[in-house]
């Protein structure tokens, strides 16, 4: 980082702190106290009214501020539950980016609103998520490099190791990344000519070429619905209580989802491309009483047979 950028930073976390250590500041930025009491000086020359108390840290007066933008504080406690959320959701390298942002969000803040984010902060927990971190050795920054090279449609090699633990390299053209139970990352894969799944997490390496293509029209929606159109073809209408349609917002793309419609009771019923009857209704079992299947008779079938086996053989000996 260049001085400029230094000093930049230490003028936003001033205004994003009540107060900033010298010895915390020469920590993140690895260079010498003497060095980050120069930068301080510097904003002071500048007209910047910082205030230093000995073994406590600076200060900037109150009022001294960016250009106000102003935030409520259900809007600034929800871009704190983002904060943390990126944290566990996201890669090293894009919960740093987070954290840098929602210092610069701070800092048009009000103090009385920045200390009771700091007095709130400790009381919002994000535990660890079924989304594991990115074990990326040697890419850290793999969600937004693919973020980058999705917005300037910039082919992406993969050096991918897929489930069988057979590596391939590829070149790909990826249009959007997604959560499920992991991070994926969709792409039209030139090794195979059509689009692929990959995950982010078995991907060993990766390089964003110089080579653009055209950009594309399909979407992650698109390539849902084009999977499912690849099964039989045979369809499945299920109707999901709020909550349950809540819970299988992510397991729906892997058991053929093709499209859906709210009821005006808040229900949704949902259209599935049935592949396997037994794989289907397994889903479909833990949501007993929220879950009615309305066609075809099969999958009810199925589901009241899958039910009776499970009760006889954990309530038989009742």
């Amino acid at each position: 980082m260049n001085r400029f950028d230094r000093i930049t930073t230490i003028l936003v976390q001033l205004q994003a702190k009540r107060v900033v250590r010298g010895p915390d500041l020469a920590a993140q930025f690895g260079v010498s106290l003497r060095t980050v009491y120069r930068d301080l000086r510097t904003l002071e020359e500048a007209g910047v009214p910082l205030y230093g108390e000995a073994g406590v840290g600076y200060s900037l007066a109150e009022g001294y501020r960016l250009p106000p933008v102003m935030f409520t504080r259900e809007e600034a406690t929800a871009l704190l539950t983002a904060e943390k959320l990126a944290a566990r959701l996201t890669d090293a390298h894009t919960a740093q980016l987070g954290q840098t942002a929602m210092d610069k969000l701070r800092a048009v803040l009000r103090r009385s609103d920045r200390d009771y984010l700091e007095s709130l902060s400790p009381h919002i927990h994000i535990l660890r998520s079924r989304a594991p971190q990115l074990p990326l050795s040697g890419h850290p920054d793999v969600h937004q490099r693919l973020l980058g090279a999705i917005a300037a449609a910039r082919v992406v090699r993969l050096h991918y190791r897929d489930g069988s633990g057979a590596a391939t390299e590829r070149d790909t053209e990826p249009i959007g990344i997604y959560l499920g139970l992991h991070w994926h990352v969709v792409a039209y894969c030139r090794l195979r000519h059509e689009f692929r799944d990959f995950r982010l997490d078995r991907i060993i390496q990766l390089q964003v070429l110089d080579e653009a293509f055209a950009p594309r029209t399909e979407t992650l929606q698109h390539y849902w619905q084009a999977e499912a159109a690849r099964r039989p073809q045979e369809t499945a209408v299920v109707r999901f209580d709020a909550e349950a349609a809540r819970q299988v917002q992510d397991a729906k793309y892997y058991y053929g989802w093709a499209h859906e419609e709210a009821t005006p009771e808040g229900d949704v019923i949902m259209t599935l491309r049935l592949g396997c009857l037994r794989y289907t209704a397994a889903w479909l079992l833990p949501y007993a009483g929220q879950v009615a299947v309305l066609s075809p008779p099969a999958l009810g079938q199925q589901l009241r047979q899958m039910a009776q086996a499970a009760h006889q053989y954990f309530c038989a000996a009742e």
